[in-house]
């Protein structure tokens, strides 16, 4: 066990934290540029800044086999580009708060995923967390659960299709780990993402040109929540226990709910609130039971143990 001295949840949570802050950026953003368009120039700032790491990481990606190759394909098409983009239309057409709730229904997505891509398989204790879950889901989602029009399911819908995406994307990432570095999959995942971006704005008419205005808050975008985010949680992470990384990451949350209703003026009702709440209780405690000895979530096979060990203490693909 490490000592609480070299301890680095701190970090863990200040990543969430940065998280959190995301919709300060991306709320105004989708509101005034397609969603594609916002997420091209997010990924190829971070593209940019990760230049020196693409050649040989793409030197480590041919070496490393076919099922590696295709891993990498689906998480810099799917769970960086294609999750963004759907992650950034929530936005547009919903509140600043629901989407980034419902993103932590990705544990719960991952376990399902696993259960396919990794051999792992369920205990009955699983449904204990999964059904609240998902009806916290249903409440938070929805302003009157009872009356639910295809309009206001769109955000839900959205935003659970990048929670879906980013779930495969950290089944696949622990895959992809087996043979690659962080950095070489961090550099490979925003290289393969930034023409699949270019392509879905193409392919939904969505136009490249932005305001000189908009350009510092894309720069910002994919910086702070983005890449400065994502290093300083897998940094944080590599020595930080899973039950209490897991309480760190709260601080996504809560980061977004307070910029959501305190800054971006978001309205939810009480029914909300509480879907919320139930959300984060039932994941929050999946999580922290998967990552005791006797996982209640899923049982991994001993020939994937190594390959998905933060699978299964319910780590989430950082986005």
């Amino acid at each position: 066990m490490r000592s609480r001295s070299g301890d680095r949840m701190w970090a863990v949570a200040a990543a969430a934290g940065l998280w959190g802050t995301s919709g300060l950026m991306r709320e105004p953003l989708a509101q005034t540029l397609p969603a594609p368009t916002v997420v091209f120039y997010e990924h190829a700032v971070i593209a940019l800044l990760l230049a020196p790491w693409i050649v040989p990481a793409g030197r480590a990606l041919a070496g490393a086999g076919g099922r590696v190759i295709a891993a990498m394909l689906v998480i810099g098409g799917g769970s960086s580009a294609l999750a963004t983009t759907l992650f950034t239309f929530a936005f547009a057409v919903g509140d600043p708060v629901t989407p980034q709730v419902l993103q932590k229904l990705q544990p719960v997505m991952a376990v399902l995923l696993a259960l396919v891509v990794l051999g792992e398989r369920l205990t009955p204790r699983f449904a204990l967390y999964a059904v609240p879950a998902l009806a916290g889901a249903w409440v938070l989602a929805f302003p009157d659960p009872l009356e639910v029009g295809v309009g206001s399911a769109r955000a839900a819908a959205l935003a659970l299709g990048a929670a879906l995406l980013w779930a495969a994307g950290t089944v696949l990432g622990r895959l992809a780990g087996t043979r690659l570095s962080f950095m070489h999959i961090t550099a490979l995942r925003f290289t393969i993402a930034l023409p699949v971006a270019l392509a879905i704005a193409v392919a939904t008419g969505s136009g490249l040109a932005i305001g000189i205005k908009a350009l510092p808050m894309l720069v910002a975008l994919a910086l702070l929540p983005g890449l400065l985010a994502l290093s300083l949680y897998y940094w944080g992470l590599s020595r930080t226990a899973a039950s209490r990384a897991t309480l760190a990451e709260l601080a996504f949350p809560l980061v977004a709910a307070v910029v959501g209703v305190a800054v971006l003026g978001a309205e939810l009702t009480w029914s909300q609130w509480g879907g919320a709440a139930l959300v984060l209780v039932s994941v929050t405690a999946m999580t922290l039971s998967r990552s005791r000895a006797r996982p209640a979530g899923v049982i991994v096979p001993d020939a994937h143990r190594a390959a998905t060990a933060a699978t299964v203490t319910g780590a989430a693909d950082p986005r």
